[in-house]
């Protein structure tokens, strides 16, 4: 498989969106919910109330460690931001959901550091809203070799601009 990078910079944040044919409640699950988000991205515990700290199971990272994040913000059915910092950095999501006519999508927002390492950045979060896109979809998850470092170049090419 061949994916096509879609994400952009804008400034400082990486921008990426996917679309559902589903109702904004059940896209906001698949995004919100333990048992839902455990099928593309990890499992999470905790209460997931704003300023709050849940943590998350990188099910599909090496080791599948767990991590701290904070709850931003949570808007049901249309916003959820969290943040972390880690070994790689501090990281600050910001996803946002809009419905048109049964038509839901997901427009996905890192507000980076600096762009730096999106070229390395860029790439897993294809790699894992498409894994979302298959698990909604009850097909495979995508393989990460597709995502890294095909898609290196394309997010490489966008810093500065």
């Amino acid at each position: 498989m061949s994916p096509t990078p879609t994400g952009r910079l804008f400034g400082d944040d990486l921008v990426l969106t996917r679309t559902f044919r589903a109702p904004i409640d059940d896209v906001w699950a698949s995004i919100s919910e333990p048992e839902r988000t455990a099928r593309w991205f990890g499992t999470w515990k905790g209460d997931a109330a704003p300023g709050n700290s849940v943590q998350v199971q990188m099910a599909l990272e090496e080791g599948a460690p767990w991590m701290d994040m904070t709850v931003d913000a949570c808007e049901p059915p249309r916003r959820l931001a969290l943040s972390a910092v880690d070994d790689y950095g501090a990281w600050h999501l910001d996803l946002t959901l809009t419905e048109t006519g049964g038509v839901t999508e997901l427009r996905f927002t890192q507000h980076l550091t600096g762009q730096e390492n999106v070229a390395e950045v860029g790439p897993g979060w294809e790699f894992y809203l498409d894994a979302l896109v298959a698990a909604r979809e009850d097909r495979p998850l995508p393989e990460f070799g597709d995502y890294f470092p095909a898609m290196k170049e394309y997010y490489e090419a966008q810093r500065g601009q």
